[in-house]
């Protein structure tokens, strides 16, 4: 029964990441905004940068792991010597 529901919060395609991406940015951009009422001016659009740079790596992230994998990208680190 847990596996069951463990398998509902796994993201299995790119429309899946894309709609968490969204969920998140608006939480970004809700907290930004309670961060320049807190810290008006630079400090404030300094910590709603950062909020949203987070969404931008992590929504990266999601993406590239939901991309089908074709075997074409690969990085140099992952290719073994022969």
């Amino acid at each position: 029964m847990l596996k069951r529901v463990g398998r509902l919060f796994v993201i299995k395609t790119r429309f899946e990441a894309c709609i968490i991406i969204y969920a998140l940015a608006l939480g970004a951009l809700a907290r930004g905004e309670d961060y320049l009422a807190v810290y008006p001016g630079l400090p404030g659009y300094l910590l709603l940068v950062a909020a949203t740079g987070a969404v931008f790596m992590a929504g990266a992230k999601l993406l590239e792991v939901t991309r089908p994998d074709t075997g074409k990208r690969r990085r140099k680190s992952d290719i073994q010597p022969q």
